[in-house]
């Protein structure tokens, strides 16, 4: 069905609203999940679909689904979304564009009075980026069975702060169960937050999978001594360690051509500018589309702290947190991914995601696939992320066309 069409002017305008909650004075957002501006966001986007005749439930997670009712009543709805979360330093696109764009197909499918033979849902997931709470995809991965919620709602913040705690601060702790809302499919449109697109020169990436990805947390022991005082062979500095280790994990990545290696967080202690740290926190991510060579990376990572260790007389302790096989989404959703970029007129390619994204878990327990848009200069988790508004509209269109392909699938299926 190729007359009903999104507008991009509103799609926009949302975006740039949304943007202003938790903006940032270099044009980015930071809006952590949990947080009071993570509330005000949401109650802006539970007002909006309610406003659409839309039923808004929210599980024990804090995830949102918001209901637009179809024809049937007995078949789970299509679930269409991202998260309203970011990064620190995050910019305006990434996760908020799915959710938006999603809003936007709901709206218009009210303008045009157009009925589904399924229910249609916008899911907005908790936690998405796990910048606050680690790790990333908590919700999704507790909704797929990946996670315990016990488990996850422990997780604590650098300051102590728990996400039991925090969702139930906020007052977004909803009655129903996580994982016990039932979905036909879900899709997913997201910013690439790669090169790959806009290097091709492509509209749409018809998403297949995700690569494997491991996240670890590290503490390196030395000892806190004087820095004026201490001798260069007495010293047990764990700062040195942990920069020694900085530079394993860049140079393991490098020797597989599609692997990465980031330690994202990394924390000094006790923090003056004249003893040396006799302790250090950091975090290790590695990604790669072959869980083989993670292993390998890994392995790599393990041997060399503890030479390291050996050399600088440090205790070391490597614990991982986090560790997700490489994906492969449903075959359906990417048809209906693809016929959907075809008949709304956009050039697209295959492509794997090398970002962890909520379709990854929500796959494991229904179809699923991903929509993504070009980014400018594969720039993403940074004030300075952009997609324009034609590039943001083409995704949305798709975002739509894909529903309501899959709508038809399922009339078919059922007999309706």
């Amino acid at each position: 069905m190729k007359n009903l069409t999104i507008d991009p002017e509103r799609l926009w305008d949302d975006l740039m609203q949304t943007a202003k909650i938790g903006a940032t004075a270099k044009g980015g957002i930071c809006r952590l999940t949990l947080s009071e501006l993570d509330r005000e966001v949401r109650d802006w986007f539970k007002a909006q679909t309610a406003a659409l005749g839309c039923t808004v439930t929210v599980d024990d997670m804090g995830t949102m689904f918001a209901r637009r009712p179809g024809q049937r009543t007995d078949v789970p709805p299509i679930g269409m979304g991202s998260h309203l979360d970011t990064q620190p330093s995050g910019g305006k696109f990434d996760g908020a564009l799915g959710v938006l764009a999603a809003l936007e197909a709901l709206r218009t499918l009210q303008r045009a009075g157009y009925e589904t033979f399924a229910p249609i849902e916008v899911v907005n997931w908790t936690n998405e980026e796990g910048s606050r709470f680690s790790p990333s995809m908590i919700a999704s991965g507790v909704f797929a069975g990946v996670f315990t919620r016990d488990w996850a709602c422990a997780r604590a913040d650098r300051g102590g702060e728990t996400f039991g705690a925090a969702l139930e601060k906020i007052g977004y702790r909803g009655d129903e169960r996580c994982g016990a809302h039932r979905l036909s499919a879900f899709f997913e449109l997201h910013i690439e937050q790669g090169p790959y697109l806009e290097a091709a020169g492509q509209d749409i990436g018809v998403v297949t999978g995700v690569q494997a990805m491991r996240w670890y947390e590290m503490g390196l022991v030395g000892q806190d001594a004087h820095a004026g005082t201490t001798p260069m062979p007495r010293r047990r500095d764990a700062l040195l360690g942990a920069a020694r280790v900085v530079a394993a994990v860049n140079a393991c990545a490098r020797e597989h051509p599609e692997a990465v290696g980031t330690v994202g967080i990394l924390e000094a202690k006790p923090g003056s500018p004249n003893v040396v740290p006799g302790e250090v926190f950091l975090t290790i991510d590695l990604r790669d589309p072959d869980a083989a060579v993670i292993d390998r990376m890994e392995r790599y990572i393990g041997e060399t702290t503890q030479r390291i260790a050996g050399e600088l007389g440090l205790e070391i302790t490597l614990k991982p947190i986090s560790a997700e096989p490489a994906v492969q989404f449903d075959a359906g959703c990417i048809a209906a991914v693809r016929a959907a970029a075809a008949i709304s007129g956009y050039s697209s390619r295959d492509i794997i995601s090398r970002a962890g994204h909520d379709a990854a878990y929500v796959s494991r327990v229904a179809p699923a696939a991903m929509i993504f848009v070009p980014c400018r200069d594969g720039i993403s988790h940074n004030e300075a992320e952009y997609s324009s508004k034609e590039q943001c509209a083409a995704g949305a269109q798709v975002l739509l066309q894909a529903v309501l392909d899959y709508d038809r699938q399922l009339s078919e299926r059922y007999g309706g």
